[in-house]
């Protein structure tokens, strides 16, 4: 009998450790747990305070670009970069116009020669015409100009072409000289104003008596605002002046080439004197 209460009383104890076991184990699960929960809390709050700043500086200087203009022109000197900024405006509006007016003159001359040989064909000289005036550009009013003329000889119009060709480059290329003027004389304007600003700097020197560098520094560099701007207008104002330059660079030799190609069919039409 006491062997019996004996092994019932070490079962016992032995019961009565694994539930303390169990719950200190789950004790120290449930702690685990919150430790690392109250780190990754600690982690993701320190990130989004990182993050915050470098926000806050980027939506900052996107929203200050402008004042950063507005101050670079007031401290340049309101007078020299006035005109300036009237060199670029005046630049860019010819240099738009000159776009359009470019892109408005390009023709589909394998197409208008097409329409032009078919008229020829069908309906005669009148047909040819017409086509001609129905059609937008400088190479359609070389054609009509040289088909009003067939009946004086296919060499009358391979002149009036050339002669009415001349003329069409001519109102190609208006305007552009205006644009060269605006590029050279952005610099020339920032160099003067430069050049008026570093002699206020000596005045101011000359004045104080003594050599400041902050203030010829910052003389200096007022001074050279002007130029650093008259020199960004040139370079704007180059790009579209070369885009100008080949777009009527393109339609003069489309011009030429279907030139030739309309005497090709006039004679092969025997529409000659």
């Amino acid at each position: 009998m006491k062997k019996l209460f004996a092994f019932i009383a070490v079962i016992g104890m032995l019961s009565l450790g694994a539930s303390t076991n169990v719950f200190a184990q789950d004790e120290t699960a449930e702690q685990a747990t919150v430790d690392t929960t109250q780190v990754a809390e600690e982690v993701a709050e320190e990130v989004v305070e990182e993050a915050t700043p470098v926000m806050e500086e980027e939506v900052i200087e996107s929203t200050s670009f402008h004042k950063v203009v507005k101050k670079q022109f007031i401290q340049g000197g309101a007078m020299f970069m006035s005109f300036v900024l009237l060199a670029l405006i005046l630049g860019l509006a010819l240099s738009i116009e000159r776009i359009i007016y470019l892109n408005m003159s390009t023709t589909n001359t394998k197409k208008l020669l097409a329409n032009i040989e078919d008229a020829l064909s069908n309906g005669g000289v009148d047909a040819a015409k017409e086509v001609c005036r129905n059609t937008r550009g400088p190479v359609a009013s070389i054609f009509y100009q040289g088909l009003d003329r067939i009946d004086e000889g296919v060499e009358v119009v391979e002149k009036s072409v050339i002669s009415y060709g001349s003329v069409q480059m001519g109102l190609l290329e208006k305007g552009l000289s205006w644009i060269g003027l605006m590029i050279g004389l952005a610099p020339m304007l920032g160099f003067m104003g430069t050049v008026i600003g570093m002699i206020d700097a000596f005045d101011s020197i000359q004045s104080m008596g003594t050599i400041s560098p902050a203030a010829v520094a910052g003389g200096i560099k007022v001074a050279l605002i002007t130029t650093v701007s008259g020199l960004i207008v040139a370079m704007i104002l180059q790009v579209f002046y070369n885009y100008c330059t080949a777009k009527i660079d393109s339609i003069v030799n489309s011009m030429e080439d279907a030139s030739i190609s309309l005497l090709d069919i006039l004679v092969k039409h025997n529409l000659k004197k």
